[in-house]
């Protein structure tokens, strides 16, 4: 399964639509609001560019698309203010996958963007915003013409499906019954992927520019989970319900894996030094409770339905969709109380050298 072209968040606006199942991953912005502007405050110092060239990679669609974006560009109106300085003109390039809902984006822009500009009152300095669809594991942008890079809940997805999985059988990703073997084919993959995505970056970004990233990681060295009961867990026996129904192959499940990997950050520091184009400001991470935004069954379900739809579907047809949702759910609900409502955000924040 080639991941980039049949891999997005769902479209539109509907009850399963990323646009409304991403409280989480809005939550996860939110959080980390300071180091974003510390970020690109020390942008606007350092190099007092006229024009500001922000890359949003993995921005998806919905209200989350430019919340970060607006947040970062008030983090320099605030200071220009402060300083006495004219507003400086924005270029934000919105970066996806091909299959993301751009047109949703576009048709929400101009209002969008005419309500900030009274936001920001006189003096706003003009902001121009682009679509760029493609991978964030290749280069995306002319060489040194981005001062800062943002991305959100993106990272710890893979550009592919790891090869050498085949021992895996029963578990769509990295579980507690994974072999050595699938670990280390989960973490090459993350590896190779990471260093592409930096040196990519370093070539587009200017010297002395920022970037911002937070994605799913793990607190410990250890890929044993201490629960039984998570998102991944539970989604793998509802499809395991469905080969006991006859109505999916137990091959074809034994086939399915899911692109993800959460690599801890003794992980993310190798390869930022391996790869060797950045300097390392933060790199911390936190435990994220969405169990104010995930409070039942339907709502997780339709998250994780929101997130995976296309997967699912490419590997073993829409026909199953409704079934294996709908089992989802009731699991959840059948064991709420034990369920693990939490997870790791890694925060990493650097300069390019």
């Amino acid at each position: 399964m080639e991941v980039v072209e049949v891999f997005h968040m769902n479209e539109g606006n509907g009850d399963t639509s990323y646009a409304n199942n991403s409280l989480a991953q809005k939550n996860v912005i939110l959080h980390t609001k300071p180091t974003t502007e510390e970020a690109i405050t020390d942008v606007y110092n350092s190099l007092c560019p006229e024009t500001i060239s922000i890359a949003d990679l993995g921005c998806s669609s919905g209200p989350n698309t430019f919340l970060a974006v607006f947040d970062i560009i008030r983090a320099v109106e605030k200071l220009r203010k402060i300083t006495g300085t004219h507003s400086p003109e924005y270029v934000v390039h919105l970066n996806d996958l091909p299959g993301n809902d751009f047109n949703s984006i576009f048709r929400s822009l101009p209002r969008c963007v005419e309500d900030f500009k009274k936001e920001m009152g006189d003096g706003f300095g003009d902001c121009f915003f682009a679509g760029v669809a493609g991978s964030f594991y290749g280069r995306l942008f002319p060489s040194n013409t981005l001062h800062f890079v943002h991305s959100s809940n993106s990272l710890h997805w893979l550009s592919q499906i790891p090869k050498g999985l085949e021992e895996n059988k029963g578990n769509i990703r990295i579980a507690a019954s994974s072999p050595p073997s699938v670990i280390k084919a989960y973490y090459k993959q993350f590896e190779r992927d990471f260093l592409t995505f930096l040196k990519c970056r370093s070539e587009e970004l200017v010297t002395g520019g920022r970037m911002v990233l937070y994605f799913l990681g793990r607190k410990s060295e250890s890929h044993n989970p201490s629960h039984d009961v998570n998102i991944w867990v539970l989604f793998a026996k509802s499809l395991k319900d469905l080969v006991t129904k006859g109505l999916v192959e137990e091959e074809k499940l034994n086939s399915f894996n899911v692109p993800m990997y959460s690599p801890s950050l003794k992980e993310v520091k190798m390869v930022v030094e391996k790869e060797g184009s950045f300097s390392i400001n933060v790199l911390e991470g936190y435990t994220r409770d969405f169990s104010e935004s995930l409070k039942d069954g339907k709502a997780i379900s339709n998250t994780v339905r929101a997130m995976v739809e296309s997967l699912v579907v490419s590997h073993f047809g829409g026909g199953i969709i409704d079934q294996v949702f709908n089992k989802y759910e009731e699991m959840i609900g059948e064991c709420m109380t034990e369920f693990v409502k939490e997870d790791f955000i890694n925060i990493v924040s650097l300069t390019k050298v």
